[in-house]
């Protein structure tokens, strides 16, 4: 600003040294506002003021005059900022950096994220604690799945994840205080639903607070996260894995039996005498960590007997039937698909061959795992993959009647898990960049990645092409045999309106996580931003038509329609997968690595075993007595 003495002087000046004067303030000025970082920050800072679009996203500075806008106006108010995270180094679990231009805005939707898990909890704490599942409209709890509170050891690891402390210590307290009573009070319960929900739980929050190196990590505020020590978590476990180890005693073949009564330790087949294919061969990575972690093989060859069998059965192009009778061994039916009862098997290949392998390191008793995935995946795509018309969406279909019948196009939402699984097959969890520069992708990998990214996008529209932006349980695609006029899913916006099919009986949604687990796994290895895009209009969506304002969220019985009926039911594995793989698309990659982790099918990160010397003893007892 000009001084007084210089106006006055400035009177008997000529026109040119007073535009001269006049040049020297305004550089000096655009300088201090340059230079500022007051100034500075705001150009790169980028705040969501709400809305269900992105057009609700306004971007500050980039020119002079936007820097004129922001010098006249108050400073902005900045959104929430996340806890200070541990930092990265050895063994620490995950890290997160900001780039000192304030905060991004996936901190901030990961916010929301923490925030939607605090008020499902608070729902399920409020009106269902102990039960296993909350009913949020009705405000009450029921228990569906043995009642071992299934919500809350679901969830325990989510909270530990995500840092909150309140929440560990409440599941925490509430697992060492009551499940061992409900252990051995509780009647049947099935034998893959509590593996990988409550025996994945404890074994994932054993790990996660420390167990193997007894000491408790630090999360969130650096704060150490309070609630049992790992060794509670690892007694339970135990407890519970005995009493499910009567499934496989107590079947005369290596198949296991599907149905445990806690109490008795006891066990017996499903009323039909058949077991899923999916439920048997979707313990393995449970099982096994539970031996390498209490150094008894037992548990871990139990699983792995399994699969060992199943090398030995006849497939069509490495696919196999849903059903298989554990009193004789074999495959019953011919139905063949990756949807219901056969989703997983495909799944644990890839993930047991990851978890006892390691990235780089060879453990032979498990490579003939890997060999039965690379020729399913071959015939997944010689079989089962189709284009819809007319837009040309890639989906996986079925075959109901075997190799020999016609082919269905039907897809479960629970397929959309092979986009991921495809994902981490092709690069072992590394980036798609490291693992090419490491030469470890072959011409498969890369063609395995291509589908995985073109069936995450029919995933993703399965959603779009619906009123509400939320998919339905089931989708048809339109092919040139198949077509039912009129069943689109109201979003007449969509391009693929006509290629997706939505019947009436299948346009409920429960909440499910497997398409927002391939888009947390393909943006960690693609590095594409696209997917934490197409997982924020998801979380934006559930946020819209699922929440209950009273705590928790309710699936839908129809997406199609506005507003959607609720079912009054808040699944365990809203809380346990889906919003801790929203949370972790949107956070830093060096949380829980894909190359150092394996997650379950019910999204509790276990650890790789990288050296084939790690625990030698047990791996040895293991693969002695599998055949």
């Amino acid at each position: 600003m000009l001084t007084s003495g210089v106006r006055r002087n400035c009177r008997s000046c000529g026109i040119g040294k007073l535009l001269t004067l006049l040049m020297i303030a305004g550089l000096a000025f655009l300088t201090v506002a340059h230079t500022n970082p007051a100034f500075s920050s705001t150009r790169h800072f980028v705040k969501h003021i709400g809305g269900k679009d992105e057009k609700n996203l306004i971007t500050e500075g980039g020119t002079h005059l936007q820097s004129w806008k922001v010098f006249w106006r108050k400073p902005p108010r900045l959104p929430p900022r996340l806890p200070p995270i541990e930092k990265g180094g050895n063994g620490s679990l995950y890290s997160e950096s900001l780039d000192g231009q304030g905060i991004s805005e996936w901190t901030v939707r990961q916010t929301k994220v923490v925030e939607a898990f605090q008020h499902a909890w608070t729902g399920y704490k409020n009106y269902a604690m102990g039960s296993d599942e909350l009913m949020p409209l009705s405000k009450r709890g029921v228990d569906g799945l043995g009642g071992l509170g299934a919500t809350i050891v679901d969830s325990l690891d989510t909270a530990m994840i995500m840092g909150l402390d309140d929440i560990v210590q409440e599941a925490g307290s509430w697992i060492e205080k009551s499940l061992p009573a409900r252990l051995n009070e509780k009647g049947q319960v099935n034998l893959f639903e509590t593996t990988i929900r409550i025996l994945g739980g404890l074994l994932s929050a054993y790990h996660l607070s420390g167990g193997e190196n007894e000491m408790v990590r630090e999360w969130g505020s650096r704060s150490v996260l309070h609630g049992p020590k790992p060794a509670v978590y690892l007694e339970i476990a135990k407890d519970l894995a005995d009493r499910l180890m009567s499934a496989f005693t107590s079947s005369p073949t290596a198949i296991p039996f599907s149905d445990v009564v806690l109490r008795q330790r006891s066990a017996h087949p499903a009323p039909d005498g058949l077991s899923s294919t999916s439920e048997v061969t979707s313990i393995q990575l449970e099982f096994w960590y539970l031996s390498k972690i209490s150094g008894d093989p037992k548990y871990g060859k139990a699983a792995m007997k399994v699969l060992e069998h199943f090398k030995t059965l006849p497939k069509v192009e490495g696919l196999v039937p849903i059903y298989i009778s554990p009193q004789s061994g074999q495959f019953s039916g011919e139905n063949i698909r990756l949807g219901s009862r056969g989703d997983s098997y495909y799944e644990y290949l890839i993930k047991i061959w990851l978890q006892q392998r390691g990235a780089g390191h060879e453990v032979t008793n498990v490579s003939y795992v890997h060999e039965m995935y690379d020729e399913a995946m071959e015939g997944v795509k010689h079989r089962l993959v189709q284009k819809s018309i007319p837009k040309g969406l890639i989906f996986v279909g079925e075959l109901p009647n075997g190799a020999d019948g016609h082919f269905y196009p039907k897809m479960d939402h629970l397929v959309c898990f092979l986009p991921g699984t495809l994902a981490l097959g092709a690069t072992r969890g590394l980036t798609k960049q490291r693992a090419m520069e490491q030469g470890l992708m072959t011409i498969e990998d890369l063609e395995n990645l291509k589908l995985a990214e073109d069936l995450a996008k029919t995933c993703y529209e399965m959603y779009g092409v619906t009123t509400t932006g939320l998919a339905p349980e089931i989708a048809h695609f339109h092919t040139k045999e198949f077509n039912e006029e009129g069943l689109h899913g109201g979003n007449k916006s969509s391009d693929f309106l006509d290629d997706i099919i939505i019947r009436y009986a299948d346009r409920h949604n429960l909440l499910r996580p497997e398409t927002v687990e391939s888009l947390f796994v393909l943006h960690r290895i693609t590095e594409d931003e696209k997917y934490r895009e197409w997982g924020w209009q998801i979380f934006q969506a559930f946020e819209s038509h699922t929440k209950v304002s009273s705590g928790g969220y309710s699936s839908l019985s129809d997406v199609t329609v506005l507003p959607p009926l609720r079912r009054d039911k808040m699944e365990t594995f809203f809380l346990g997968e889906t919003l801790k793989y929203l949370y972790l698309l949107f956070g830093d990659s060096n949380m829980l690595p894909l190359d150092r982790y394996v997650f379950n099918t019910e999204a509790h990160p276990l650890p790789v075993s990288l050296q084939r010397t790690e625990n030698s003893h047990f791996q040895s007892e293991v693969s002695s007595n599998v055949s």
